[in-house]
């Protein structure tokens, strides 16, 4: 997406210009970009005034805290091993990455469970190992009062309670397309979820996404996920939004306002 174009659909979405609302982008994986600065740029024309950059190994760590130094008060960092990213002899030195830089972290993610990844199906060793490494996180963040940002995919149940025992008292279920009774049991302990793209079409993530309340909800684009055959980047989010205000069949500048004022209650994010 262009920054022309961009900038045209966030004012045809929320009908006035964009500098006077302002989307926050709640989880992308910056480092993975092919051009994370030109990406930036069309994030900003395109109406998004904050994002949550989320590391997902020792090198996108490390990555994720160089673009947050970059561009200090517009990319905010969180950093997290994650379920499908763990490579065994790097764990030691990304945890003490983490442990060192967690003062400036806005969150701990991308942390988690992946029960439905090709290897953890086959081993419960591991699910094991997720598990271990979920819990060392979560209890790092609960040590230091900073939310998490949780990948569940087919381990809900697990993830959920291992975080009500271990984990902080705020944190986000991102993408969320787990069962129903188990959401508002997440919701119930005062944990967020998000909507991303696939509320276009995801029949769980639409169930799940029409079920929250909308206070409780974040909007991200979880880029460079592809969707439809192309790599998302956080100047989609206005998609994110487009499909949530349709989904709830509200007014799109009522659910800016909300998702906006949602993230800033959890992340602290200021735009």
């Amino acid at each position: 997406m262009s920054s022309w174009r961009g900038r045209v659909l966030h004012q045809n979405l929320l009908g006035k210009d964009q500098d006077l609302f302002k989307l926050i982008d709640t989880h992308a994986h910056i480092s993975d970009l092919d051009n994370p600065l030109e990406a930036i740029e069309r994030a900003k024309a395109a109406g998004v005034g904050a994002i949550l950059a989320v590391g997902a190994d020792m090198e996108t760590c490390r990555v994720t805290m160089e673009l947050a130094d970059t561009f200090s008060g517009y990319i905010y960092p969180a950093l997290g091993i994650h379920p499908t990213e763990i490579v065994v002899q790097e764990v030691p030195a990304t945890i003490e990455f983490i442990e060192e830089n967690i003062e400036r972290c806005t969150a701990i993610g991308e942390i988690g469970l992946d029960y439905w990844s090709r290897e953890a199906r086959k081993n419960k060793d591991i699910r094991d190992l997720q598990r271990d490494l979920y819990i060392k996180q979560l209890r790092i963040a609960s040590e230091v009062d900073k939310p998490v940002s949780i990948h569940a995919r087919g381990s809900w149940r697990d993830a959920l309670e291992l975080a009500k025992t271990h984990g902080p008292g705020g944190g986000v279920f991102h993408w969320y397309s787990g069962p129903l009774d188990i959401l508002k049991e997440l919701l119930d302990f005062g944990y967020y979820i998000s909507a991303t793209i696939a509320a276009e079409y995801s029949r769980e993530h639409r169930a799940a996404l029409t079920y929250a309340p909308l206070e409780r909800i974040l909007i991200e684009t979880d880029s460079p996920v592809i969707y439809r055959g192309s790599p998302s980047e956080p100047a989609d989010l206005v998609r994110t939004l487009k499909a949530l205000s349709e989904l709830k069949d509200l007014p799109l500048e009522d659910v800016a306002q909300a998702t906006t004022r949602n993230a800033q209650e959890l992340f602290k994010i200021r735009v």
